[in-house]
């Protein structure tokens, strides 16, 4: 019987953890103790074991915990299900010795900086960046790249913590005020123009599944500015999805995964059209993303994450369930009402409601691109109206 630890800083992966079990595996959850009352599948988890950090990162304790429980279990993968565990189970099957991305590949699928150096050395377009270290090339990228820049963090997940700079005194503040932290940050040149995610589940070093959808703004645009969180499929067969998917395929080559899950981002440049690449993380895409992608195409990536963990541990071959190609859009936002009232929104092709607290959701989905594309901007403009709230930016994870 397989034996898969999953690490957890966030509530999220329940799906995963269900299809392990369902595939007869031995499940452990590792997470903290501040989320020891979600609402875990706790009829998947075999064992549940947390820690008082507020992360699972900390070390030694995170290594001298899981040497204790290999002590008496043989584990066979450990899996980070959460972005900010990404270089914790990189570090920890570097120090077990354990099949999947070890502490230096980790990096390239969390640590900013290090993906864009390897996305250039493989030729794969980057909007213009550098690092933070020395301050004369930084000057000099600042006399030859044109502004607004941005300042980001190399290793925080979505939008968080970025600032755009639009003066070389701005940027030479922001890094005195950052102090010793500065070297954690980069620079890179804003580029205005569409964002779009590609999703992927690859075996092998080649990509066997990948859907491209765009968003409907920006996500830097909304955890900054605040609105309504959208994304939907790319026409089937367009210029762009082509291309969408072909940076997909070289950018996971460049970074080296095996076997796994992705969510890249690439962004079009409004002044020149070319695709940038932004980002890759070996993960799920968060915020509904999972269910946008299975009613699009019949393809969970939770679920095919455990189907070919679980495959990869027993030297099973891999194969996809069967592929529908329809579209999908993707709406969410934090909602004022505690609970919101979602019962106007009954179109035939809403599939799916969010049911979180002050938040609402919905996907809809339908073979008609076109009806997919009305129904989001109707609904985006709807719930902004019927329910929007905003938080402030956070700079760094809640402890």
């Amino acid at each position: 019987m397989p034996t898969i630890l999953c690490l957890a800083s966030y509530f999220k992966g329940g799906l995963f953890l269900e299809e392990c079990k369902r595939l007869g595996c031995h499940t452990i959850l590792v997470t903290t103790q501040k989320l020891e009352h979600e609402a875990w599948p706790r009829h998947a988890i075999d064992e549940f074991f947390m820690l008082p950090a507020p992360n699972l990162a900390r070390q030694p304790d995170i290594t001298h915990a899981i040497a204790y429980l290999m002590r008496e279990r043989a584990i066979d993968r450990i899996v980070a299900l959460d972005d900010y565990d990404v270089e914790t189970a990189g570090d920890l099957r570097e120090h077990f010795r354990l099949p999947g991305l070890g502490a230096s590949a980790s990096r390239f699928f969390r640590d900013k900086l290090a993906m864009r150096i390897r996305a250039q050395e493989m030729s794969v377009p980057v909007p213009a960046f550098t690092s933070v270290f020395h301050y004369p090339t930084v000057s000099d990228y600042l006399a030859r790249t044109a502004g607004p820049w941005l300042l980001k963090p190399r290793s925080e997940a979505s939008a968080m913590g970025i600032k755009k700079i639009h003066h070389p005194d701005e940027l030479w503040r922001a890094l005195e005020e950052l102090g010793d932290r500065q070297s954690y940050f980069l620079l890179e040149q804003f580029v205005a123009g569409d964002v779009f995610h590609v999703d992927s589940v690859v075996w092998d070093g080649a990509v066997v599944f990948a859907a491209a959808h765009r968003y409907g703004l920006p996500p830097m645009t909304v955890y900054h500015g605040g609105g309504v969180f959208a994304s939907s499929t790319v026409a089937r067969g367009s210029e762009i999805e082509a291309s969408l998917l072909a940076i997909n395929r070289q950018v996971i080559a460049a970074m080296g995964l095996w076997r796994g899950v992705t969510h890249a981002e690439f962004i079009r440049s409004d002044a020149d059209e070319q695709l940038n690449f932004l980002e890759i993380a070996a993960r799920v895409g968060g915020a509904g993303i999972d269910q946008l992608v299975e009613h699009a195409s019949n393809v969970n990536p939770w679920v095919e994450w455990a189907r070919l963990t679980v495959a990869d541990v027993r030297g099973e071959a891999y194969a996809l369930p069967p592929l529908r190609h329809d579209y999908a859009g993707l709406i969410v936002s934090l909602a004022r009402q505690e609970w919101p009232d979602t019962s106007a929104y009954n179109d035939a092709e809403l599939v799916w409601r969010l049911q979180k607290r002050h938040h609402v959701g919905f996907i809809v989905a339908s073979s008609d691109y076109e009806r997919v594309q009305g129904l989001v901007s109707n609904y985006a403009g709807r719930v902004a109206y019927d329910f929007s709230a905003s938080a402030p930016p956070l700079e760094r994870p809640p402890a």
